[in-house]
């Protein structure tokens, strides 16, 4: 059985599961379906047509399932979103919905989205993904599997960040990510340093590979070769793990240009 507080506001058609708490003041719209054991606590709002897994954790004042503000949104049109389990929403985050029919915002399971991020429509986070104080996420931007992203920073709308990269603080994403590394601001420009190696390392990925993305790294920003040469290197002369494979496609797949 759920717990209601009485001056918060479940409205009919709401699906409650197990053990869910809802705090003083939260406002859940007749469209929400949220899982066992999550709690929204004082203040926060939960509209539109949106799921939440179990076990999530949503903070005060948190707003998730408001309209786009992409100014193409056409009044009547029914959108979603997606929480998966385990997710933290942090104090006054914004998720908003899609902008088309049927477009989904979707954030993964067991993501920590911190205070005042903001998911907009057609965002899409995958699993273990965290996202620092403020970060800013503008239409349909992916973010792929424990990728971070630092405080502060903003992604133009289209960008694909990959999996376990790391972007630093006070970014600005203009282009795709690549999955693996670490990228931080050099001169006013989002610059790729590296390999992600602490954040690896702490996965469990073993040595060789890492040595592997050092060498891919080596031949696609320090080596003087345009990205074609630099990619044929790569897979010609550097062991080819299934880290570097994805990588090396992650760059001939960009639409948007890779930083």
């Amino acid at each position: 059985m759920a717990t209601i507080h009485p001056t918060a506001i479940v409205e009919d058609g709401a699906q409650l599961g197990a053990d869910v708490e809802i705090g003083p003041y939260a406002h859940i719209g007749p469209h929400v379906t949220i899982g066992d054991g999550t709690f929204v606590r004082q203040g926060a709002i939960v509209d539109g047509h949106t799921t939440i897994g179990a076990q999530c954790q949503i903070f005060p004042y948190a707003l998730i399932g408001m309209k786009t503000q992409d100014l193409k949104y056409k009044d009547g049109s029914t959108s979603y979103i997606e929480i998966g389990d385990r997710t933290v929403i942090r104090e006054f985050a914004t998720v908003h919905l899609g902008t088309a029919d049927g477009e989904k915002t979707v954030i993964g399971s067991d993501c920590l989205f911190m205070c005042y991020c903001h998911a907009a429509h057609g965002v899409i986070l995958g699993n273990h993904v965290i996202c620092s104080n403020s970060v800013q996420l503008a239409g349909d931007v992916h973010v792929d599997d424990y990728a971070i992203i630092g405080g502060m920073t903003g992604s133009h709308q289209f960008c694909h960040i990959g999996r376990h990269a790391m972007v630093g603080g006070a970014a600005k994403i203009r282009q795709d990510f690549p999955p693996y590394m670490l990228g931080d601001m050099v001169e006013g420009s989002l610059k790729v340093i590296g390999p992600n190696v602490v954040g690896l390392t702490r996965r469990g990925f073993s040595r060789d590979v890492i040595h592997a993305l050092k060498d891919a790294h080596r031949f696609l920003y320090r080596d003087g070769l345009n990205r074609t040469q630099a990619l044929d290197r790569v897979e010609n002369d550097v062991e080819p793990f299934d880290e570097v494979k994805e990588l090396v496609a992650f760059y001939r797949n960009s639409q948007r240009g890779v930083s």
